[in-house]
């Protein structure tokens, strides 16, 4: 916690944005890179799936971080309800893009990837239709945050609706379970997982990629919103000499 409340001060935050934000930013671009490089490359087809499990590669990692995407939002959030961060609310409000971004790539692989398995490009299945859903979510966040933003308000709103929408992240996580359900159960676990180990590795290079990519888009985001504050700030105090 005591990191937390030094990095809610603007100016300590940049110092340490400023360079880690490329840092994160190319060397997810690489190791996103390398491990689709390596998964459509060095490993074999699915004996059932054949050349098309592939996009797994893209569309597992689009998954986590459309959820992922959503719990840090919510949790930047709660920080902003009970501490006040001055950061806090901009956080929220730069990775709701992003993890919007990545809900879709979601949506758009899941749909693909399941085509010629399902017979159809969509199924109002469980996990899809809870992941449709937090796309719109995120799109409603994105809309209510600006509109907020717009008529001067203190980012309260926004941020309750950041913290109620998490309702949708267990549900998208035990839709398999619950429901009769088309889409396949949870391949990986924390200790073992039902994927080959041959096709499994380079699975690991696009998580940990496209997660550091994520967070310097969001850092970028970040620093880029608190110069336009400080641009308004400037402006605001000119027009009142």
């Amino acid at each position: 916690m005591p990191v937390l409340h030094a990095l809610a001060n603007p100016a300590r935050f940049l110092k340490v944005a400023r360079p880690l934000t490329p840092v994160l930013f190319w060397i997810g671009v690489a190791l996103a890179a390398f491990g689709g490089w390596a998964g459509l490359t060095l490993t074999p087809p699915d004996y059932l799936q054949k050349e098309t499990v592939r996009i797994l590669y893209i569309h597992v990692p689009a998954a986590w971080l459309g959820m992922g995407g959503w719990t840090g939002l919510a949790a930047a959030s709660l920080g902003y309800l009970v501490w006040r961060h001055p950061l806090a609310n901009i956080a929220a409000r730069a990775i709701a893009p992003a993890g919007a971004v990545f809900a879709a790539i979601c949506l758009v692989t899941g749909s693909i990837w399941g085509r010629p398995t399902w017979g159809t490009w969509w199924e109002w299945d469980g996990r899809l239709t809870s992941m449709l859903l937090l796309f719109f979510v995120y799109v409603a966040y994105i809309a209510l945050a600006r509109a907020d933003a717009d008529r001067g308000g203190d980012g309260r709103v926004p941020a309750l609706f950041g913290v109620a929408g998490t309702v949708l992240l267990p549900i998208i996580r035990y839709s398999v379970i619950w429901w009769n359900t088309l889409h396949q159960g949870q391949s990986i676990g924390l200790t073992s997982s039902s994927i080959d180990k041959s096709m499994l590795w380079p699975l690991f290079f696009t998580m940990g990629g496209f997660t550091l990519l994520f967070a310097g888009v969001v850092l970028m985001r970040m620093r880029a919103m608190l110069a336009t504050q400080k641009v308004e700030a400037r402006m605001r105090r000119m027009a009142a000499q």
